[in-house]
């Protein structure tokens, strides 16, 4: 028999620029996991090789703003003009299904979800520095220095945030930072409180 039938919710976060994208990419170049990814739905431009439908669902601001209406999002939130946000039905559906969702969002979006489903696994993902976080930022050629300064005054605010993360994990190798989040799924399934319920049932057929 299989223990923990339904999945779990993995929520990545951290600051702009820490490199969750990355991260959550070599997660899913591990083998041997059951992980698939929670696509988020925004307002933005699509960045040069993002695909719609693969990396997020890109809609007109009235479109998010109709489904805001209609209570369809897990979480939203709204940065720099922009709209992001977690459909709901399609991470309950997968999870009800077994699988593990990753879900990669900003800090905001991260804590709306701890108050709806707590029972999620919520990670904080951290630069090794202060200048690796301005480094990746600049290196990415998407926003002007105005921009960056922006998000990096916004990520001192969020690092203060993550007393309320269940896990700290340090990117200072994409990698390396993927095995760690792979550790904490395992040993998350692990838990006396997620099992005992369906090790009691197989033991009683």
């Amino acid at each position: 028999m299989k223990l923990n039938v339904k999945g779990l919710l993995i929520v990545l976060s951290g600051p702009s620029g820490v490199g969750k994208g990355t991260v959550r990419k070599a997660l899913f170049n591990k083998k041997g996991h059951n992980l698939v990814y929670s696509i988020s739905m925004t307002t933005r431009k699509p960045r040069k090789g993002e695909v719609d439908g693969e990396d997020y669902y890109f809609v007109s601001k009235a479109e998010f703003e109709k489904r805001i209406a209609n209570d369809q999002f897990l979480e939203w939130t709204e940065f720099v003009g922009n709209y992001y946000g977690t459909p709901r039905e399609k991470i309950e559906t997968q999870l009800q299904e077994g699988h593990e969702v990753v879900l990669e969002i900003e800090v905001n979006g991260a804590l709306q979800v701890r108050d709806k489903m707590p029972e999620a696994v919520f990670i904080f993902l951290v630069p090794p520095g202060k200048q690796a976080l301005f480094d990746r930022l600049k290196l990415r050629g998407t926003e002007n220095y105005a921009i960056i300064e922006e998000r990096i005054a916004k990520a001192k605010e969020e690092f203060l945030l993550a007393y309320k993360y269940d896990y700290i994990v340090v990117n200072d190798d994409y990698d390396n930072a993927a095995d760690r989040i792979l550790a904490i799924i395992r040993a998350e399934h692990a838990k006396t409180e997620r099992s005992i319920h369906q090790y009691i049932k197989m033991l009683g057929e």
